[in-house]
């Protein structure tokens, strides 16, 4: 990532602005370089700002990393959401296409996960209680299946689904998908997204799984014929 994707005139814009996208390419940074491996200079230069604004708006980096934290866990509890108030009508290919542009959320996670500081604590919580909120979402819409252990179950699903990220590179070399880049090849992400779903039959109404494999199979059959 150069300079000039997340070009900043801090004469031009407001701070709020100027603030996200030093937050956006924190992101980015994190996500290519690792956590200890990013400094303030380094996000400096891919915003194309001053390392002295960078610290202006976060004072520190764990302040930054604060900030990115959040936006990140909001990201996913608003994507997550927006899935299972869809009910039977969510269009999961759609609902990747939407992740595949901003910053790079996935690689960021995997990065951030192996930390092991207090605020990869505070993260994993996050996304927890959020996913407890929109799963029990998903049941009332019928994307999913009632639980007796609402918490349990959104907990282990959660940690599961993370621990997938920290492994990443390994599950690329095993099935061949690296789930921390943009899934834009319906075809190649049915390998992936075919066991995922008979792993979880459990967890998604029978109605759910036969739509959302039908969904990718269509589009695997429109790629072959494009």
């Amino acid at each position: 990532m150069s300079s000039v994707d997340l070009k900043t005139d801090e004469s031009s814009i407001d701070d709020r602005t100027a603030k996200a996208r030093i937050r956006d390419a924190a992101i980015w940074c994190f996500a290519a370089h690792g956590i200890p491996a990013t400094t303030a200079r380094k996000v400096a230069a891919a915003a194309d700002v001053s390392a002295g604004l960078v610290m202006h708006h976060f004072r520190s980096m764990d302040g930054l990393r604060a900030a990115c934290d959040e936006y990140v866990a909001t990201m996913i509890r608003e994507l997550k959401g927006s899935a299972m108030a869809a009910g039977p009508g969510f269009d999961p290919l759609a609902a990747l296409r939407s992740q595949q542009s901003g910053p790079p959320f996935a690689k960021y996670l995997a990065r951030t996960l192996v930390d092991g500081s207090a605020r990869v604590t505070d993260l994993v919580e996050e996304i927890v209680a959020d996913a407890v909120e929109y799963i029990e979402t998903g049941v009332e819409t019928g994307l999913l299946t009632p639980s007796r252990y609402p918490m349990e179950r959104a907990a282990i699903m959660t940690v599961w689904s993370l621990g997938a990220l920290v492994l990443y590179e390994h599950l690329a070399r095993l099935i061949g998908i690296d789930i921390t880049e943009p899934l834009d090849n319906p075809k190649a992400v049915s390998s992936y997204v075919g066991p995922v779903l008979e792993i979880l039959s459990g967890f998604l109404t029978e109605t759910t799984v036969q739509m959302m494999s039908e969904a990718f199979e269509d589009a695997s059959r429109e790629k072959e014929g494009a």
